[in-house]
């Protein structure tokens, strides 16, 4: 798979590659943003997002489920389930700060007495200016693009900042310094013509990547591989979660194969230190789909912390999109079909 010179008129793979250095910015943002936020009696967390913001909610439940000790719920729509209440910590996540779904829910939590933090892009965009007619706390995510690394992160570790101003987390501060650290590191094995991003990206080719991650933080993992692809790529990607996907979709790559094995490959996220069940359902997986897949990837995952882990893995997904928009010639900033849907 030669490299090619492809546009980036966003500049996405410099903000990729620099994106290790940004993150404590990202922290100091919020931290700032959320000075003197701290309410109390918080008997509920729930997060709305689509999207980036999506994702971001999906990936802040999935870190802070070991340490809460309230529900943590997460929706894509601009429905509110009948919980949200005074007591409900309400994020409402918008990378673009105009997602309509987000902006209508972060509505009805308010008008319900919810105490919500809304994250946004746009400092004119519809989430801001609820924010600004009902006095709800507001971090905006800064200048990066709405679809980068960078732009998860920013509306991610504002709902981390916020658990710990509620007492409901511990102060993710330290671990996040830690991750940048971390990142810096592995970025250099990530990046140029022989790097790890780059040989992932030939190995997929133009097969269909199917991304499996561990049920949790890597799953939110593997769901940015594949809206990565969708997105900078313009081509289809899927994602799944173990365990969920072996007691379903497993059983569905018992026929087909013929056709299957020429147009999907199969990209595991992993980790050092699994649990054994885990690592064996993983290896069920392999060995299930040896002879239907175009390949088998494993990649692996080097921080041992949670949330250095989903960045790590975060930031690779991002390379190899590029990657492969690279390869194909393919302009990985637009996306006339999402601005169609959801013109502005």
């Amino acid at each position: 798979m030669s490299e090619r010179r492809a546009p980036d008129t966003y500049g996405l793979a410099d903000a990729a590659t620099t994106f290790p250095e940004r993150l404590p910015d990202v922290l100091g943002a919020a931290r700032r943003a959320l000075a003197g936020f701290a309410p109390s009696d918080i008997r509920a967390v729930a997060a709305c997002g689509v999207g980036t913001g999506g994702l971001a909610a999906e990936a802040a439940a999935a870190l802070s489920a070991p340490r809460l000790t309230v529900p943590f719920w997460v929706g894509h729509a601009a429905e509110v389930p009948a919980f949200v209440g005074p007591h409900t910590l309400f994020f409402a996540l918008s990378a673009s700060g105009t997602s309509e779904e987000t902006v209508a829910a972060a509505a009805e939590a308010a008008a319900r007495g919810a105490i919500v933090v809304a994250v946004g892009g746009d400092p004119q965009g519809t989430l801001a200016h609820l924010a600004e007619e009902a006095a709800l706390a507001w971090c905006p995510r800064g200048e990066t693009g709405a679809r980068t690394v960078e732009a998860l992160a920013a509306t991610l570790v504002p709902v981390l900042v916020a658990l710990a101003a509620a007492g409901l987390a511990p102060d993710a501060a330290a671990r996040l310094d830690e991750a940048a650290a971390s990142l810096a590191r592995r970025r250099n094995v990530f990046v140029g013509p022989d790097g790890q991003a780059a040989q992932v990206a030939r190995r997929i080719g133009r097969t269909i990547p199917l991304v499996y991650g561990a049920e949790g933080v890597d799953a939110a993992a593997a769901r940015w591989w594949k809206a990565r692809v969708n997105l900078n790529v313009k081509a289809p990607a899927f994602a799944g979660a173990v365990p969920a996907r072996t007691y379903d979709e497993l059983a569905g790559w018992g026929q087909g194969g013929d056709i299957t094995r020429q147009v999907v490959s199969l990209v595991l996220l992993r980790r050092d230190g699994e649990p054994l069940a885990l690592a064996r359902l993983f290896e069920a997986v392999m060995a299930e789909c040896d002879e239907v897949m175009a390949d088998m990837i494993e990649v692996r995952a080097e921080d041992d912390d949670d949330l250095g882990r989903f960045f790590e893995l975060a930031l690779l997904g991002e390379l190899v999109s590029l990657a492969l928009a690279g390869h194909e010639g393919v302009d990985p900033g637009p996306v006339p079909g999402i601005d169609e849907a959801h013109p502005r």
